[in-house]
């Protein structure tokens, strides 16, 4: 697997032109949330990018994008045990997540089905869980353990 460099944070265009060309969600995001993004390749055109929200002891993984031609590399999969290596660092012991499309990814990297009625409140306050994310997608946890 190659070797990729992390880094943060990448530029908000550069993150909302990633996640749109994906179709993912950029409606809520500011420059704010991007004290808690990584991306690999450059701020303004990132080959891959992933972010967090951190809510004490549990966190959510907001995004997690892959360009077209980086895909397959071990990107994504480095992407995210950057995010879950910060995530542990900040004490968080759950990241939850929602998706429409990668649940096979997240699946084969610990993650497990939840109900989304099992959500912590502060999880369930985020407007990915409330508004953005439609009620069909997959509700997903990895616990650390203690």
């Amino acid at each position: 697997m190659k070797s990729h460099l992390i880094q943060s944070p990448p530029s908000l265009r550069g993150a909302v032109a990633l996640l749109r060309s994906a179709g993912l969600p950029v409606s809520d995001l500011t420059a704010a949330h991007l004290g808690n993004f990584y991306y690999s390749g450059s701020a303004a055109e990132p080959d891959g990018i992933v972010g967090l929200e951190l809510y004490g002891m549990q966190a959510l993984l907001r995004s997690l994008v892959v360009a077209e031609p980086m895909r397959s590399t071990g990107l994504g999969s480095a992407l995210l045990d950057h995010a879950e290596s910060h995530a542990r660092r900040a004490g968080v012991q759950s990241i939850y997540l929602l998706t429409t499309t990668a649940e096979s990814f997240f699946s084969h990297r610990g993650y497990v089905l939840t109900h989304r009625d099992d959500a912590p409140a502060s999880i369930r306050a985020t407007r990915e869980f409330a508004d953005i994310c439609p009620a069909s997608s997959a509700f997903m946890v990895k616990p650390f353990g203690s």
